[in-house]
């Protein structure tokens, strides 16, 4: 299966760098062929301009800036994001990603202003997050990245897809045992995606 990994943190010392780096490894064990996309390391520009907007609806000339993007996502069968929870959100990096990339005619169909998901040919979903809040702060805040992940994007994609959540919460306190049992958890999962 052929799985688009996204990837968004800036420093390559992170935790969350090396979360990405086990989830591609762990995937490419378990045979998978992984597309991995660094967003930083690739040089990803999230910023959604005027132009960018003023084509926003017209399909192909809204592709023609992130095209090879787009060819990633029709291409992959599986989708696995790893990344930091900001602020109780995506960083920039990766709400660019979805703002610049996910556009009309690639991750749905808009016809008389009724929306059709376009995404069906992905067929499993995964995210490994990391939070500074604890459990109880995210919910609190409506834990709008989970909801985005298991509500938004699971609907775009095959009806029915499982989704896998994995959450390492109150990085603010972790320890070198919590971070190796999330990544214990993390490299179990990927090996039975």
């Amino acid at each position: 299966m052929r799985v688009l990994v996204l990837h968004s943190h800036p420093l390559d010392e992170s935790f969350g760098r090396a979360l990405y780096k086990l989830t591609c490894e762990s995937l490419e064990k378990a045979g998978h062929e992984v597309d991995g996309c660094n967003l930083y390391e690739e040089g990803f520009d999230p910023v959604l301009s005027a132009h960018d907007r003023r084509v926003y609806h017209d399909i192909p000339d809204n592709l023609t800036l992130v095209k090879p993007y787009v060819d990633r996502l029709l291409k992959a069968e599986a989708l696995v994001i790893v990344t930091p929870v900001w602020n109780f959100g995506f960083p920039a990096m990766l709400k660019g990603y979805f703002d610049r990339v996910w556009l009309p005619g690639v991750s749905f169909d808009l016809v008389d202003g009724k929306l059709t998901p376009t995404l069906r040919h992905i067929k499993k979903l995964a995210a490994v997050m990391t939070y500074g809040a604890t459990p109880m702060r995210a919910f609190l805040a409506g834990n709008p990245p989970k909801k985005i992940v298991k509500r938004v994007i699971r609907a775009q994609i095959k009806i029915g897809a499982p989704v896998k959540y994995l959450a390492h919460y109150d990085m603010n306190n972790c320890t070198e045992q919590t971070r190796a049992a999330f990544m214990a958890k993390v490299r179990r999962e990927m090996e039975n995606f």
